[in-house]
């Protein structure tokens, strides 16, 4: 059973598709010819690209007129790290905040 995150997950390993997300959380609600720009891969590239980032979530779409704009939903990402990072994170910053206590309870006389 494929759940959201195993597609968010596959989105997010390609280069390529971090690159497009990279730009679109520095210059939100771009077309496809403005997202093609300074890009190596093929316009037919991006667009396959974009299919796969809008499937995951990762890509919302707007028409505006004849213009498609493509805008990040960080939401996804969101989602996943705080499944699979913050409660790690929670873990370890525990065990040095203990570790802290613990040394500064040994300067104490």
């Amino acid at each position: 059973m494929i759940t959201m995150h195993d597609v968010v997950f596959k989105a997010l390993a390609d280069g390529t598709r971090r690159q497009m997300l990279d730009r679109l959380f520095e210059l939100d609600g771009q077309t496809l010819t403005e997202l093609c720009r300074g890009m190596t891969s093929s316009r037919q590239a991006v667009t396959k690209h974009l299919g796969i980032l809008e499937e995951a979530g990762l890509v919302a779409v707007i028409w505006q007129g004849r213009e498609k704009r493509h805008f990040l939903n960080p939401v996804p990402v969101q989602t996943i790290a705080e499944r699979w990072i913050h409660k790690f994170q929670t873990r370890q910053i525990a065990t040095i905040t203990a570790l802290k206590r613990a040394l500064e309870d040994e300067d104490k006389p």
